[in-house]
């Protein structure tokens, strides 16, 4: 979901790194000690409960936008302004982000908590949350993740705390990157290791801790990756949260309609 960058080139980089994950999938991450998240020391800063959507094509004013704040929209579904065509919907605090073919093109939809201004909910360190239930099928590439509007010539973040891969159910990638001029310069990822089929059968926390010491990824608040830290790491992020298509795999087969569902979103920021 690369900043800055030309959709050719993320899906070059994608298609990289998939390959390599899909190489990887089946074997176990690095061994952790099991570290359950402690929030006590955090207070809630951003609650999205979903009760209704306040989301618009681009801003301002509202608190999402239906695409990246750089509007470099990415994979094999072009994803959907709100509307007639809307891909969202609530539903008894449940938010559902279907993707399905119209006219003979697939269409998908991504929430962003900045807009191109950079105007909306971001912050620089904390933790960050999604509680979801994942659709299953060949093709889906669902996301939860942070990054920022890259300047020309500086760093910028990108944190996917969750990149799932239809494909592939035991498991998905975590990963982080640092982009410059739309080259990704620096970064590192894991494989997390599930129960076939898990994610696409309930839902799940899918959590992403940012501080000065690091990166940590959780899986219903366990700990399941970590990543050294970086500056660039730093700077305010803002979350998004997708429903796509591909990411440099087929979609042949690909289940129409694809639907994920989220509870809630999430942010807590360590107390002074």
């Amino acid at each position: 979901m690369a900043n800055l960058a030309l959709p050719t080139t993320r899906g070059i980089l994608t298609l990289c790194l998939v390959t390599v994950w899909f190489a990887l999938s089946g074997q176990s991450q690095r061994h952790l000690p099991m570290t359950r998240l402690d929030l006590h020391n955090y207070k809630l800063t951003f609650d999205e409960p979903f009760d209704r959507l306040d989301v618009s094509p681009w801003g301002p004013g509202t608190r999402w936008i239906a695409h990246t704040p750089w509007a470099g929209d990415f994979g094999d579904a072009q994803f959907s302004d709100p509307g007639p065509d809307t891909p969202f919907a609530i539903n008894r605090g449940i938010l559902t982000i279907t993707m399905k073919r119209r006219n003979g093109k697939w269409t998908g939809g991504l929430l962003a908590s900045i807009d191109g201004k950079g105007k909306g909910f971001a912050q620089t360190t904390g933790y960050w949350e999604m509680r979801a239930k994942l659709p299953s099928g060949n093709g889906v590439w669902p996301a939860f993740w942070l990054s920022t509007i890259g300047k020309p010539g500086q760093p910028s973040p990108e944190i996917d705390a969750m990149e799932y891969y239809g494909h592939e159910p035991r498991g998905y990638l975590a990963t982080t990157h640092v982009w410059k001029d739309g080259v990704n310069i620096a970064g590192e990822q894991e494989h997390v290791d599930v129960r076939p089929g898990s994610l696409s059968q309930g839902y799940h926390l899918y959590g992403v801790k940012v501080e000065a010491n690091g990166v940590f990824i959780y899986l219903d608040r366990l700990l399941v990756a970590k990543f050294p830290p970086r500056s660039a790491y730093l700077q305010p992020k803002a979350v998004l949260l997708d429903l796509g298509a591909g990411g440099g795999w087929p979609i042949t087969g690909m289940p129409d309609p694809s639907v994920m569902q989220v509870d809630y979103v999430r942010a807590y920021q360590r107390a002074p």
